[in-house]
């Protein structure tokens, strides 16, 4: 089914690469206005290159999302510019180039770092857009967790797990806080995806004996795309999940 967000004014988060790309362009190419945000400038030059080749309305904000006060300035300059938030999608995130170790081994340090670009993240954006969509009684937050948060890491990150288990129990909160405002809040947990660098180095680091295990452990026998993490992103932010709020859905193949 072809959604329209014709108009709608988008912000996704984690928009540099991988999936975070692939939903920016999708709710651009459904006539979206997206502010696509990342700390990764560079790469989110790129987002914007690619939505300039199609003609499509993409606003570059490079951002860290666990500085309060920059989310807070983001969300500022796009009132400004478009008067609305429609539509906030929370993908920044990662692992940060860690690898799993020992819980002994873990540095306060890393721990802290992958919850706050996780978690912290998350409530940092929800916060700074829900003013507009009060006002406007009227607003869709999606939350992207991951096959982590309703189980546990494959790479055996400890703060990621807990991040993204973490981003669970903040959609149902904000789910019952901003109901009565007409805004609903979403969360999708996507499986295994081949999607950027970081999952391409780990599904490599499988080798073939491991890659053929994690294919067999999937009902539907194949790896996902970001086009299947996509649909349910536009589901969930689309007019028809109006009532539907407060929900994870995993989006994994079978587990």
């Amino acid at each position: 089914m072809q959604r329209d967000f014709e108009g709608r004014v988008v912000v996704v988060t984690g928009a540099a690469h991988g999936l975070g790309r692939e939903m920016a362009l999708a709710f651009a190419e459904r006539g979206a206005h997206v502010i696509g945000c990342d700390v990764l400038a560079d790469e989110l030059r790129e987002t914007g290159r690619l939505a300039a080749a199609r003609s499509l309305s993409f606003a570059a904000s490079p951002l860290d999302v666990t500085d309060r006060d920059a989310v807070l300035a983001m969300a500022r300059e796009a009132l400004d510019r478009f008067g609305r938030i429609d539509i906030l999608v929370n993908d920044a995130g990662g692992v940060l180039g860690q690898t799993g170790r020992p819980l002994e081994q873990v540095p306060a340090a890393d721990w802290r770092a992958i919850v706050a670009a996780n978690l912290d993240g998350a409530f940092h954006c929800s916060q700074a857009v829900a003013p507009a969509m009060k006002a406007a009684r009227s607003g869709r937050i999606v939350n992207i967790s991951s096959g982590a948060g309703l189980g546990v890491s494959l790479t055996g990150i400890q703060a990621y797990a807990s991040a993204k288990a973490g981003l669970i129990g903040l959609t149902r909160q904000l789910a019952h806080e901003l109901g009565p405002w007409g805004i609903t809040v979403n969360c999708v947990a996507p499986g295994f995806v081949r999607s950027n660098p970081t999952t391409e180095k780990q599904w490599e680091s499988y080798g073939e004996e491991g890659q053929r295990r994690l294919v067999e452990g999937i009902a539907l026998r194949r790896l996902g795309t970001p086009a299947d993490v996509v649909h349910g992103v536009l589901y969930f932010a689309s007019d028809e999940a109006g009532w539907t709020t407060g929900q994870t859905l995993a989006i994994d193949g079978g587990r």
